[in-house]
């Protein structure tokens, strides 16, 4: 049976702060051969980059989320570009991009930052990790105006139409899909999930968030994939073994890891 990728973790985050370790003895017993770790702020991309250089199978993104975008100081910025390029653990730029449902900080703000750190992934030449939150075309107009499509990456948990799907797309970008896709109020998600190609979508958890059901409202892990996994193989016709073996090619090509 092939093994699982998470391409989008937090298990920097303090809901592991108490069983960190053993979590991921169950983890790499239950069948999960690799995990993506991203970062979110400057500190959850140090608290990433550390998991990474101690675990064999874990991965990291550095990158600072736009509702932390405070953190982007001269300092850390200095930070961000010398261990982005610097530690080869680190897969990515990320998580970066939009979020208008909080909008914690102004939009031309997070514009600016958003269009900063893909700059800096063209210069150290990694994949993105996005993240957008009711920001569709802003977001689109953004990785256009940056030639996204020459970085490459992933929208991480994606949640808009099959229509705006076809822009990413367009892009060649990847398609994270997480726990989302087992809920009952899903159905634009397995609309775009039957549109897509299954050589663009790779797995995620965004854990300890979004958890699948049966899981729901509990503390997600990279173990609950299996659900997402059911569900898609259901929505695309294929076999779980087909699912788990594609989308483990397609998380290697997206973030240049050899298999």
């Amino acid at each position: 049976m092939t093994p699982i990728f998470d391409t989008h973790s937090h298990y920097d985050d303090e809901a592991f702060d108490e069983d960190r370790e053993e979590v991921f003895k169950a983890l790499k017993e239950g069948g999960i051969g690799k995990i993506a770790d991203i970062g979110a702020s400057i500190e959850s991309s140090k608290k990433a980059l550390e998991l990474a250089k101690t675990h064999d199978f874990i991965y990291c993104a550095l990158g600072v989320h736009p509702d932390e975008i405070s953190d982007l100081n001269e300092e850390n910025k200095k930070w961000l570009e010398r261990e982005a390029l610097s530690q080869k653990k680190c897969v990515a730029v990320g998580e970066i991009g939009l979020d208008y449902h909080w909008d914690v900080h102004p939009h031309d703000e997070q514009k600016a930052c958003f269009e900063y750190q893909l700059d800096l992934a063209r210069r150290i030449n990694k994949p993105v990790v996005i993240h957008s939150r009711d920001a569709a075309k802003d977001t689109a107009d953004v990785m256009r105006a940056c030639n996204a499509g020459e970085i490459g990456g992933v929208v991480h948990c994606y949640s808009y139409s099959a229509d705006m799907a076809r822009e990413f797309l367009d892009m060649d970008f990847y398609f994270g899909i997480g726990g989302v896709l087992t809920y009952k109020n899903a159905r634009k998600l397995v609309e775009t999930v039957e549109y897509l190609p299954m050589e663009k979508i790779v797995l995620e958890t965004d854990c300890p968030y979004l958890s699948p059901v049966p899981h729901r409202g509990e503390r997600n892990l990279s173990l609950n994939i299996t659900f997402v996994i059911e569900r898609m193989a259901q929505i695309k016709k294929i076999s779980e073994e087909e699912v788990r073996r594609i989308t483990w090619e397609n998380a290697h090509r997206m973030y240049n890891l050899p298999m």
